[in-house]
């Protein structure tokens, strides 16, 4: 499958007329082959006219068309083979096995939305029997079922070019809830996200499913992606990057004459808490573990551990050397773009400015432009207190330990917090009351606690939660991977006194054993 440098609206290859774009190798500068040309409004008014004219059809379509859809497309991106892999290694920088990982999370996610699709209890089906002789008044028969909610914007992110870009988790939840997909291809993966949607348009025809399940959009600038969140066919926004870009798409969603939910991953700092006795029994081996946390994919995940809590004394010391040791012997190595590399700088800059930070220690030197250097800074509770600018996120290898002069500074210092993913207690039998001081705030700051572990793996499965309150993402009550996903993408429908033969087939009364169901307040499973 080769790589025409075209978006896709539907079946058909366009050839957008706005411009011309090229991906660029972040390890060597190189242009990549070959020219895109960026869209424009009317490709966008195509892309989603044909999602909203097949919306219905998609909708309609058996549960078991819906999951050989999503398996379909696992398969499709596995026989890509080592086009893909080594498409986006030039793209990205990332090594082979880091992306021949990401393309087995990938088509993992989608198997698992297929097998939640087949099971059916996202429906959620619910049954009120009528009570025509209840005093003072009857009651109706009162049915309902989850619906998708309509065609979904998915933007590409720049960190994982396939797990969070056009085939990753936004997309599978929205196709596993029954919405059409339109994507935007992140600039920084033309190419990775062309191959990613050839795989996804040949299963919509394999499918035998509408053209308009599908559509990739490129875009240069801002306008296709603006133009994208308002218009009136789409219906939910999927972002993962920056807490500006966001915000941005947020506040366009909410101006609109219909304003829309904007699921979208910003910024998490991931705070880390050292508690006294982990720090006596185990504090080399937990810094150990921080550093190649920090610094894994050139720490460049949204779930980086960037602040590191310990109460000051010989075991934070002792842990503090082993960190800088760690980080040291760290290598430098190729950011996702220049960009994400003069953030990263500017970032560090910063903290090296900072009153009352030191640099604790440094990796090797960047071996080119778009490389980083793994650092680690140090600072006390007082002077990061002081100043706010010390809990902005720095996304790339660097992290900031924090000495407080006692529990009670940790517990305010954990007040203090913004939103985030996740937040990680390192911990022993005797550290559990600290730490149940701890927990209710961590509970209302993010929305994954760590525990004796590291936060940068995520899990897809049914449990795992990847979002929190604000900044970390627009809607705490979401979440962008696992399961849950595909709630966002949904909407309760009730129907009072339908006539049998009306109702969707999952209600009508021939089928409700079908799918797990709440008949008269009692769960029946299929």
């Amino acid at each position: 499958m080769s790589i025409h440098g075209t978006m896709l609206i539907g079946a058909e290859e366009v050839r957008g007329t706005q411009g011309d774009v090229r991906a660029v190798n972040p390890a060597t500068g190189a242009e990549l082959e070959p020219v895109f040309g960026g869209g424009t409004l009317a490709d966008v008014e195509s892309a989603c006219a044909l999602a909203a004219q097949d919306f219905d059809a998609f909708r309609s379509a058996p549960l078991e068309t819906r999951a050989k859809l999503l398996e379909t497309i696992a398969d499709n991106l596995t026989e890509l083979g080592d086009e893909l892999i080594e498409r986006a290694m030039a793209e990205s920088g990332l090594p082979r096995p880091r992306l021949e990982g990401e393309r087995g999370r990938t088509c993992g996610q989608l198997r698992l939305f297929a097998s939640l699709v087949r099971d059916g209890r996202w429906l959620r089906v619910t049954v009120d029997s009528a009570l025509p002789d209840r005093k003072p008044l009857p009651r109706s028969d009162l049915r309902s079922r989850h619906i998708p909610v309509g065609p979904i914007a998915v933007f590409g992110a720049s960190n994982f070019p396939l797990a969070f870009s056009v085939a990753g988790g936004d997309t599978a939840a929205a196709l596993a809830a029954g919405c059409p997909v339109i994507a935007k291809a992140h600039p920084s993966h033309l190419g990775t996200s062309e191959l990613a949607g050839r795989a996804i348009q040949k299963a919509v025809a394999a499918c035998g499913l509408p053209a308009g399940v599908f559509s990739l959009l490129v875009g240069i600038g801002n306008e296709v992606g603006g133009a994208l969140v308002k218009h009136p066919a789409v219906q939910a926004v999927a972002f993962t990057g920056s807490r500006r870009g966001g915000q941005a798409l947020v506040a366009l969603a909410a101006a609109r004459p219909q304003p829309i939910p904007v699921f979208a991953e910003m910024s998490s700092i991931n705070p880390v808490f050292l508690l006294p006795s982990a720090l006596q029994t185990r504090g080399a081996a937990i810094a150990t573990g921080l550093v190649a946390s920090a610094t894994l994919g050139v720490g460049q995940f949204c779930t980086k551990p960037g602040l590191i809590f310990g109460i000051d004394g010989p075991e934070f010391q002792a842990f503090t050397a082993a960190a800088g040791e760690a980080i040291a012997a760290a290598g430098s190595a190729t950011m996702l773009n220049s960009g994400i590399q003069q953030a990263f700088a500017h970032g560090v800059g910063s903290l090296c400015a900072a009153a009352g930070v030191s640099k604790l220690a440094a990796g090797a030197e960047q071996a080119h432009a778009t490389a980083a250097q793994p650092v680690l800074f140090s600072t006390t509770a007082a002077d990061f207190s002081a100043n706010p600018k010390l809990a902005e996120e720095v996304f790339g290898p660097a992290a900031l330990l924090i000495a407080c002069k006692n529990a009670d500074e940790m517990v305010a210092l954990a007040e203090r917090f913004e939103g985030q993913l996740t937040a990680t207690l390192h911990l022993e039998a005797e550290d559990h009351p600290l730490a149940a001081r701890l927990l209710p705030i961590l509970e209302r700051k993010a929305g994954r606690i760590v525990v004796n572990g590291f936060p940068t793996g995520v899990e897809v499965s049914y449990a795992m939660v990847h979002g929190g309150p604000s900044p970390s993402t627009s809607d705490a009550r979401a979440t962008s991977v696992g399961a849950m996903a595909i709630d966002r993408f949904l909407r309760p429908v009730c129907y009072q006194d339908m006539p049998d033969n009306l109702l969707p087939a999952e209600l009508q009364n021939g089928n409700l054993s079908t799918h797990t169901r709440l008949i008269d307040g009692k769960l029946h499973t299929a």
